[in-house]
């Protein structure tokens, strides 16, 4: 077991101790994705799009690219399959509607999921988000973590501050117990990278008094010892 640990600690000696983190915690840093895409599927099967005739134009050819992003087909998502548009020519022939916007945060997704960190940054980055209490904040908080895998910590810290802040002031009790402890767990380990302790623990010391219902809460307690050991 230890011949192993060692042998998985190897590839990080030589990057910088944020660069490590990165890589250590690529698995949690990814969680907002996978949250994202449940909320967004969600949120496509349970909303009514009335859209002019353009717009249902749009939101047929939505449909078409969403099945392929379901099976994980994520280049045919973005460029088509040959007979259907995909997420990029969705967003660039029907710009401004709500397809087009939605597009772009899906292509966003993909290439996230494909590991292209620049084109994910640029197209979550032209969502614009709404008043809403799951969709928008998960955006901002995947926008977040791609900031991370390009190693721009600080902007993924605020951005994924931004979200969970986004996440509470659209919930009626004022506090979303699923996506902002997640985020706010994510920016409290980024400020760990940075050996700004003292930061964290405030982020932690705030889920445990205010996120009693997530499924954070039940872990909070070693966050909050590892920072004041």
């Amino acid at each position: 077991m230890e011949k192993k640990t060692e042998q998985q600690a190897q590839p990080t000696e030589s990057l910088t101790k944020t660069e490590a983190f990165v890589v250590k915690y690529k698995k949690v840093i990814g969680i907002s994705f996978v949250a994202l895409i449940v909320v967004v599927a969600g949120a496509i099967l349970m909303n009514t799009f009335y859209f002019q005739p353009r717009q249902d134009e749009a939101s047929t050819a939505m449909a078409k690219a969403q099945d392929l992003f379901a099976q994980e087909q994520y280049e045919k998502a973005l460029n088509g399959d040959g007979n259907n548009l995909g997420f990029l020519k969705i967003a660039e022939q029907y710009s401004c509607t709500d397809a087009s916007n939605l597009a772009n945060l899906y292509a966003g997704l993909c290439y996230a999921n494909l590991g292209k960190a620049q084109e994910a940054e640029k197209h979550l980055s032209d969502y614009s988000t709404s008043d809403d209490a799951m969709v928008s904040p998960a955006a901002v908080g995947a926008l977040g973590n791609v900031y991370a895998k390009l190693n721009k910590i600080d902007d993924a810290i605020s951005a994924l501050k931004k979200a969970a802040k986004m996440a509470d002031s659209e919930s009626e009790t004022g506090r979303n117990q699923s996506l902002s402890p997640q985020f706010l767990l994510q920016a409290g380990e980024l400020l760990e990278s940075q050996g700004k302790k003292s930061e964290a623990l405030d982020i932690y010391k705030d889920i445990k008094a205010n996120y009693v219902n997530s499924a954070v809460y039940r872990e909070i307690d070693k966050y909050i010892e590892r920072c004041t050991e």
